[in-house]
């Protein structure tokens, strides 16, 4: 301690320095202050960091909003540009050399004013292509394409379980019905100049296929070519502009020859005319099965329909009008598993079900109880198609792992695998005689198995993912439905080849008559489509509420079955 009034001695070498208790709260207080104004500063900075993040955030938001918006915009200009080329390609043929030769310096030289078309249809360099997006409706239809676009794969994906080694298996359809009218009904396409539906009325009912005008003999082409059903699509004022069309419809039906190139289809004057070409539809049963139905069957007597939906396939007796009720349930696979098809042998006596399992059920209808007489057990873990042989001794399954399983009926025994596919094998089909197969698969090919020597015989490659095929009965065609939403009529022995345009969603299923001289096709866009074999003329068109995931044709060629999202199947007649 120093003496009052006195200032502190320097301490001598050796001394220890000491504080008394005022002057070390004092330092305490001083070092606290200095720590409270540095905790303030700090916090000061640290909420101004705070608020500098916020911001940066809120800018990052608004960066990613636009980044996302200028990716769907480059997608709807991806689409407008797809479609605009495709409407270029159909109208070109059409005009003469002069406005061709024209048509083809505008895409490297902008503004040249076309001439006009003698149907009254101006092209310009640029002008042309927005007036024909305009008037269309190209952007009020790209945001429902871009949507499905989107959900497309996946919903497929859950149709046929994931494919390529059978992975998680899931439901086909996460289904919510369409905001479609209740009511829905068939429309025949009763002439070739044919009245067309009002573009309102397309949701319940059928529009025509009309010839091409009088004015169309100045392009010295045959009088009727594939004009598109999508009345609903555009306004009525583009009618008459397009090139010499009753009722202004854009082809959807075009050839494409072996080099690629794409003409639209001249149809024959007969091509909806004649015996065994139908006029129309009409609905005369709905079997409210509960579940969606993956799977539909009809017996060769026609009296009885099989459905398949979840876990198990429904018996429906339709020779008697009125409500109906399943005659029986088929308990198969697992209680939560989807049944992806059935296959009754011609004698309806045998029913052979496959879906989410690794096993193929066969059930013995003969006796008073059907029942289960044996069960084929396979590697992969589900069969997305069935096919019977016409001599029904053999049945081919098509695996999720992308094998084709070939199955002894009599002995219950595996026979031979085909192996070929790398992704899962999603369709199949048997030529008349029993010596092809045809199988296609989400690996983008369709491929042609030769069952006499047991090898692949033919592969056809395409850019998009095959969802249905079909092998027409009386000749060398094959029609493919697609993801893209095309259906393509193949020859099986000639490069040439027909695509048709009707379908605006994924290609779900499709069956030839037992004639051959029509098929129908069904899709997630809830349309069932019958085209004329091979060129594709559309006979009739029928919109259901809910996509159709599955259809058959009678052996008499007089009822349609398709079954649907909405947990239901219907059953049309054919009238002739």
């Amino acid at each position: 301690m120093y003496p009052q009034g006195r200032h502190p001695v320097p301490l001598q070498p050796g001394q220890s320095f000491k504080f008394t208790v005022l002057e070390t709260l004092d330092r305490i207080k001083e070092e606290f202050q200095f720590l409270q104004a540095q905790y303030h500063s700090l916090k000061l900075e640290c909420e101004k960091l705070a608020s500098e993040k916020t911001e940066m955030q809120r800018h990052y938001i608004m960066y990613y909003e636009m980044s996302y918006g200028l990716n769907i915009e480059m997608h709807k200009q991806a689409e407008i540009v797809k479609r605009l080329s495709a409407i270029c390609a159909q109208i070109i043929p059409f005009l003469s050399q002069e406005q061709q030769q024209l048509q083809h310096l505008s895409h490297h030289t902008a503004g040249i004013p076309l001439t006009p078309h003698p149907s009254g249809l101006a092209l310009g360099g640029g002008s042309g292509l927005l007036a024909l997006t305009g008037a269309l409706g190209v952007s009020a239809h790209l945001t429902g394409k871009d949507e499905r676009n989107h959900l497309d794969a996946e919903h497929l994906r859950g149709v046929f379980g994931g494919g390529g080694g059978g992975g998680a298996l899931r439901s086909p359809l996460s289904m919510t019905p369409a905001s479609y009218p209740a009511h829905f009904g068939v429309v025949s396409h009763a002439g070739l100049n044919g009245e067309l539906a009002s573009p309102g009325s397309f949701g319940g009912s059928l529009t025509l296929s009309p010839q091409i005008s009088t004015a169309a003999s100045a392009y010295t082409r045959s009088p009727m070519v594939a004009y598109e059903s999508r009345s609903h699509l555009r306004p009525s004022g583009l009618s008459s502009s397009l090139p010499g069309s009753s009722g202004g419809k854009p082809a959807y039906s075009f050839h494409v020859s072996a080099d690629g190139q794409m003409q639209p289809v001249p149809f024959p004057p007969d091509a909806l005319l004649g015996p065994g070409i139908p006029r129309h539809a009409r609905q005369i049963h709905t079997l409210s099965h509960g579940e969606v139905v993956c799977a539909v069957t009809i017996s060769t007597s026609t009296r009885h329909v099989y459905t398949g939906g979840k876990g198990c396939v429904k018996v429906w007796d339709i020779s008697q009008p009125g409500s109906k009720s399943p005659m029986a349930q088929l308990d198969c696979l697992n209680r939560d598993n989807y049944i992806r098809s059935c296959k009754l042998l011609p004698d309806g006596r045998t029913l052979i079900v496959g879906g989410e399992a690794s096993t193929l059920s066969i059930w013995d209808l003969a006796t008073p109880t059907p029942r289960i007489k044996a069960e084929l057990t396979s590697s992969a873990p589900a069969c997305y198609a069935l096919a019977i042989s016409p001599d029904n001794k053999v049945c081919f399954s098509c695996c999720s792992d992308g094998n084709i399983v070939v199955w002894d009926l009599h002995n219950q025994t595996l026979v031979r695998q085909f192996q070929g596919h790398t992704d899962g094998a999603s369709c199949i089909d048997i030529s008349n005689d029993g010596t092809k197969l045809w199988t296609g698969g989400l690996d983008n090919t369709v491929r042609c198995w030769d069952l006499r020597e047991g090898r692949q015989l033919q592969q056809h490659d395409f850019t998009s993912q095959i969802f249905s095929l079909g092998y027409c009965p009386t000749g060398e065609w094959l029609a493919v439905g697609m993801e893209s939403s095309n259906v393509e009529v193949l020859h099986v022995s000639k490069p040439d080849k027909y695509q048709l345009h009707l379908h605006e969603s994924c290609v779900l299923s499709l069956k030839f008559a037992y004639c051959g001289k029509w098929f129908v096709s069904t899709g997630k866009d809830n349309l069932l489509n019958a085209w004329r074999t091979p060129y594709g003329a559309s006979i009739f068109q029928s919109k259901e509420s809910s996509s159709v995931l599955s259809c058959d044709v009678s052996p008499d060629d007089k009822y349609i079955v398709t079954g649907s999202g909405d947990k239901k199947a219907t059953v049309y007649e054919v009238v002739y």
